[in-house]
């Protein structure tokens, strides 16, 4: 059980759900259905509600008191199952009686008044007596979106296997990274395709590296770096692409910077911090290395903004792939001690 959560976690927690709805229905309905307590008139069903109808005209008919009939009929469409009743009586006497009663609760008796098929009088009564079936309808309803969606997520599976039932991103490819390494397998691990629209202020990518087994190795992505101006939303002039491997504690950063950007002095100076400078234009390679990872990050699409600001100052949408490639050998756990001496020796 615990490698099917760890595997298709959707389809668990979808299992879940269903499980969960039919153990409630069955508690709900079964062992402590819902007891209703301070029902009125309305509330009765219908054969219920004609005897007390019946009932009332009977004792008006004797004693009038006219108020009590409005006390215990007014409120709800006594008057609609009164006029129905005496429409299908046999009895002229009990018709009257019943067209009388009709008349004190609405002043006009059955003249107007619209008469139903028996039985169906609109009460509360028919609505609860369908709230199980609504329930029951919600259930299903569930339930075949559970299903849609375990369909939809292995046919995602099936489309990105190979025929060996391997990633796709994990084919091999004709070429190696664009950064010559004799010690770089020529088969990406992953393939990661990240886009900003203007807009997008809280655009912050991030994907995990593993290997075939499924071990950590590393993270990579893309956020944004630097914005211009005070519109909102932000104008972004710059993003960072980055890239952590497990076996180095260091983050290699790049900022890919707009023309208007690169050639600020001052604004290159401001993100020169942040990772190495990088002009961004379409076609370019972003090469990112650590130990034993490393990332080109392809800039496929890119369009500038147009408004107000210095042309070719801000991005309207640009797209990023990202692939991801191991370093094939042996690699030395990370000398964290060294490298926080480092840090601290300045």
């Amino acid at each position: 059980m615990s490698e099917l959560i760890k595997k298709q976690p959707v389809v668990s927690v979808i299992v879940g759900l269903v499980i969960g709805l039919v153990l409630g229905l069955v508690y709900a309905w079964l062992i402590d259905p819902v007891e209703y307590t301070g029902a009125g008139i309305r509330d009765l069903d219908p054969a219920a509600q004609e005897i007390v109808v019946r009932n009332m005209a009977e004792l008006y008919s004797r004693q009038g008191e006219p108020q009590r009939i409005e006390e215990v009929l007014g409120g709800w469409d006594s008057d609609v199952v009164a006029c129905q009743m005496a429409a299908t009586t046999a009895d002229p006497a009990e018709a009257g009686r019943l067209e009388e009663v009709a008349a004190v609760i609405n002043g006009q008796g059955c003249v107007d008044v619209a008469i139903t098929e028996p039985g169906d009088t609109g009460t509360a009564a028919d609505e609860g007596g369908s709230s199980f079936s609504t329930i029951l309808g919600l259930g299903l309803i569930l339930l075949f979106l559970g299903a849609g969606i375990v369909f939809v997520m292995n046919r995602r599976n099936g489309l990105m296997a190979g025929d060996n039932g391997a990633p796709r991103y994990a084919e091999e490819m004709d070429s190696g990274p664009v950064l010559g390494n004799d010690d770089v397998a020529t088969t990406p691990l992953a393939r990661f395709r990240s886009t900003y629209s203007f807009g997008h202020d809280s655009y912050d990518d991030s994907f995990s590296i593993e290997n075939a087994g499924g071990d950590f190795l590393g993270e990579c992505g893309v956020g944004i770096a630097e914005s211009i101006g005070a519109d909102a939303p932000k104008n972004v002039t710059a993003l960072e692409v980055w890239l952590f491997d497990k076996n180095d504690i260091r983050t290699v950063t790049k900022v890919v910077m707009s023309d208007h950007a690169f050639f600020d002095e001052a604004l290159k100076a401001k993100l020169e911090p942040k990772g190495e400078p990088v002009l961004g234009r379409e076609g370019e390679t972003i090469v990112l290395e650590t130990a034993s990872l490393i990332i080109n990050a392809e800039i496929k699409d890119m369009q500038y903004g147009a408004g107000t600001l210095p042309p070719q100052s801000y991005f309207e949408q640009i797209t990023l792939e990202l692939s991801a490639w191991a370093k094939e050998g042996e690699f030395e756990p990370p000398d964290i001690a060294g490298r926080v001496d480092e840090i601290m020796d300045y």
